[in-house]
């Protein structure tokens, strides 16, 4: 592996300008400058295309729903909401479309992003024009550490959470400690990332990898890297992958034939639905899920059904909660001024996440601290239904656990806050 690829997130940086201009940045914070009298706008900017774009639009259908949901009550102070959605393609698509809804349309925030890489270049547009930006889908460390920004905060959860709460259940079943890992890692900064903290959780918990195999983006064809593992016999299998590409392994994997334990430190609901009852297999961190036993996931779950005649995934939770945090922010301080939001943030503001406890942003890396999930995949015979293919732990951390236990800790958190 090259210098460059073990950089992860930093090796992406210099990305970061190229599709931002230096002309008409604004230097005021985001105060719906522009705003129309009866209507206050967020932007949402998420991958619709490319190995990533199944899962943005189901953050698109969760952001229409929150944006029908609070019209319905009302609005934001009276004000109807407007959701401005464009696909963030690449980080420098990304950045440049960023821009435009600050400058142009003037929103109060920009809400979404998927990809770790695209993330950044959003965050540092929002860094300079002083606009908050909610991250729904982009997990990597570094984005909560040295790439930390005081206008971005984290809905979805960071790696080291989903690596922790998976190695819990990996542990318990004895898959650690001792054991020999191959992983198959998704080669972007999302996945150096991951690998990082993977590699992290193994060293501090006795156990060691076998061989660890960067997979290109578009890959589609896994067999030469399924013959590998096959001579290999490794004690597990691990997929740090991402989007389609840990759909397409699943599917080759179950027609190879390969027995292997099979888990992943990252992942999305409908990545398991698109493999299917026979290729579904294996444990899997999740963030949330649509069979979560609270009344706020059923009232979710059973709105974007009627909806859309299907059930909402993690991504679409992700999508949903920020544009619905929003809006509570502003409701409740009766207004959308970006310093007023970020300090009642900063300060620990309790939100409804769903879950069985309520999350809040912590102040000193802006990361939504909140309870998450390991499911294990059903065998095939029981399943019912093309939805329900796995169970779930309860919630991790355990209710007499600080949530903030599966967060960075200590010398893994990094954030200096500017």
């Amino acid at each position: 592996m090259s210098d460059q690829k073990k950089t992860g997130l930093s090796r992406r940086q210099a990305l970061a300008g190229l599709g931002v201009t230096a002309t008409g940045l604004i230097a005021s914070p985001s105060i719906i400058l522009a705003q129309t009298p009866d209507a206050i706008r967020f932007g949402h900017l998420t991958p619709r295309t490319g190995f990533l774009g199944p899962l943005g639009e189901y953050g698109v259908m969760a952001a229409d729903l929150a944006a029908e949901e609070i019209n319905a009550a009302g609005g934001i102070n009276g004000r109807k909401l407007e959701l401005l959605k464009e696909d963030s393609v690449n980080p420098q698509t990304a950045s440049t479309k960023a821009e435009r809804m600050v400058e142009r349309d003037k929103v109060a925030c920009i809400i979404g992003e998927i990809s770790s890489a695209s993330a950044l270049t959003i965050a540092q547009v929002a860094g300079r024009t002083k606009t908050l930006f909610v991250n729904t889908g982009a997990n990597s460390d570094a984005l909560r550490g040295e790439n930390c920004n005081r206008y971005m905060f984290h809905v979805e959860h960071q790696n080291s959470m989903y690596v922790k709460s998976c190695g819990r259940a990996l542990m318990e079943q004895g898959l650690v400690k001792g054991k020999k890992w191959f992983s198959l890692t998704a080669d972007y900064a999302f996945g150096h990332d991951l690998l990082k903290v993977a590699k992290r959780f193994m060293e501090a918990n006795g156990g060691q990898f076998a061989a660890d195999k960067l997979v290109p983006t578009d890959a589609t064809d896994f067999s030469a890297l399924l013959l590998e593992i096959r001579a290999a016999k490794p004690d597990l299998v691990i997929s740090n992958l991402a989007g389609n590409q840990i759909t397409n392994f699943l599917k080759q994997y179950s027609e190879f034939g390969l027995t292997f334990p099979v888990a992943g430190f990252g992942f999305d609901t409908a990545l398991a639905w698109a493999a299917g009852k026979d290729n579904f297999g294996g444990i899997w961190p999740c963030v949330w899920h649509h069979l979560i036993e609270t009344p706020g996931t059923k009232t979710f779950v059973a709105a974007f059904t009627k909806k859309y005649g299907k059930p909402p995934e993690n991504q679409a939770w992700g999508d949903y909660m920020a544009v619905k945090m929003m809006a509570q922010s502003m409701n409740e301080l009766k207004s959308a001024e970006t310093a007023k939001i970020l300090e009642h943030l900063e300060k620990g503001a309790k939100f409804d996440v769903l879950k069985t406890r309520e999350g809040y942003f912590r102040a000193s890396d802006h990361q939504l601290i909140s309870e998450m999930y390991a499911i294990t995949a059903l065998p095939a015979a029981k399943v019912k239904n093309q939805w329900d293919l796995f169970t779930s732990s309860p919630p991790i951390p355990g209710p007499n656990e600080s949530m903030e236990v599966i967060a960075t800790q200590g010398d893994e958190a990094v954030c200096k806050m500017s």
